[in-house]
């Protein structure tokens, strides 16, 4: 079944140009979508379409086969579609690190007594069972992030999108919060769409999808894409440095795989053997 369907779908934010335009999309239950493109790229106006925080010119948009332009659907809606935004600070609501994750749950008339479960699961789901009671502004922005990722899964949606939520973290910080949706998506069955700029972040995905100008113009897995790295220059995307590494290797008589983990590369080097004609 579609978590998502977008058919023919345009938006533009009144300025003339369609921030997306005619666009087809869908993402199956389940499934880990990246979305890649430069900034203004149409990435974050699709984020905001899913869950109807924008609303769409033209054409259909359904969430588990509801429609997103009815309002009678919208609260459904937002509750199986959660989105954790850039900048973590900005989505932070309450000084302890609890009262935060059950805001929204709160909001959507969870009881009482159940809302503690779903916080300690939460915490659980990312990581972060020692900082029930922490203060938020002394967290670390991976940690903050992990929070905000908390929030949303203390709704229990079925979907959750990561709008550019590694852009402000050091690296150290991606890795943590894009170990927690992988594990999110590969050991709870959750739909995710991992919408980013960074390109070594879609090695993690089933899927993936470039878009350019409000459209999309590359489909593929992670790996089908990286190998049009001449394409991919076009649109002002490069490959990740460790893929740029891996490639190399592979024309110089290694047949390694991509990969983000330098410890899984160096192990495939290894068995290679040689490394006398690169």
């Amino acid at each position: 079944m579609d978590a998502i369907r977008f058919e023919d779908v345009s938006f533009s934010y009144g300025s003339g140009a369609f921030a997306i335009r005619n666009l087809n999309f869908s993402v199956r239950e389940g499934e880990f979508v990246a979305v890649l493109g430069h900034n203004g790229s149409g990435k974050s106006t699709l984020a905001r379409l899913c869950n109807g925080l924008l609303v769409a010119d033209d054409g259909k948009i359904s969430v588990f086969g509801k429609s997103v332009s009815e309002k009678d659907n919208l609260f459904e809606v937002r509750k199986e579609v959660g989105i954790v935004f850039q900048n973590p600070d900005n989505q932070t609501v309450a000084s302890i690190v609890e009262d935060d994750i059950a805001f929204g749950a709160e909001n959507i008339g969870v009881p009482r007594e159940e809302i503690g479960e779903r916080i300690s699961f939460a915490l659980k789901a990312v990581g972060m069972e020692g900082y029930r009671n922490a203060l938020c502004a002394r967290l670390s922005g991976g940690q903050k992030q992990r929070v905000a990722i908390a929030g949303v899964l203390a709704v229990r949606p079925k979907v959750m999108i990561l709008d550019e939520s590694t852009a402000m973290l050091d690296p150290r910080g991606r890795k943590e919060v894009v170990d927690v949706v992988t594990r999110l998506n590969r050991e709870e069955g959750m739909t995710v769409v991992l919408i980013t700029h960074f390109m070594e972040e879609a090695l993690r995905a089933d899927r993936a999808i470039v878009m350019n100008k409000g459209e999309i113009v590359m489909r593929g897995t992670p790996e089908d894409i990286f190998e049009r790295h001449e394409e991919l220059q076009t649109y002002n995307l490069t490959l990740p440095r460790i893929g740029y590494i891996c490639r190399k290797l592979r024309e110089g008589g290694l047949n390694v795989a991509d990969t983000l983990d330098e410890e899984k590369l160096a192990e495939e080097i290894a068995s290679c053997g040689s490394l006398r004609n690169i």
